[in-house]
């Protein structure tokens, strides 16, 4: 099993690498919308005390699959060898729309089974999360 760590995609945010490889398949961690480098997120506007004025959820979403776009590439997958796709949204009603709309433009082509699932909140100020797995056997 080996460690896959991106030097493009946002630093992750506890202990645990961007993704691991297991034989055929690579488990990618969770992956938020925020940019290498940087605390700040992507279409988010925050109070001083850290709590969520506004959101874009397009702008997240778009972040989100770029951010895991690059962390495949890297662990030398394609974006057609993702298999299953989790995501996380913490307002399912209000984004839900916007999010499949986005969703459906980045996997127009390649169709990876998907699970969304509508939770209370995610561990920074974000409001979307995406985690995958990829097959790269034969």
């Amino acid at each position: 099993m080996s460690r896959i760590d991106s030097n493009r995609a946002p630093e992750p945010v506890g202990a645990y690498p961007h993704a691991r490889k297991a034989g055929d398949f690579i488990y990618y961690s969770g992956m938020g919308p925020r940019s290498r480098g940087t605390k700040e997120i992507p279409g988010v506007e925050l109070d001083a005390q850290g709590n969520i004025l506004s959101y874009d959820i397009e702008t997240q979403c778009r972040s989100v699959f770029n951010n895991l776009k690059m962390v495949v590439e890297e662990s030398g997958a394609s974006w057609s060898d993702l298999v299953d796709i989790t995501v996380f949204l913490t307002h399912m009603k209000a984004d839900f729309a916007i999010y499949n709309r986005v969703y459906a433009e980045y996997f127009a082509e390649h169709q990876p089974c998907r699970t969304t699932l509508e939770i209370c909140s995610l561990p920074t100020p974000i409001a979307i999360e995406v985690k995958a797995i990829a097959y790269v056997g034969k």
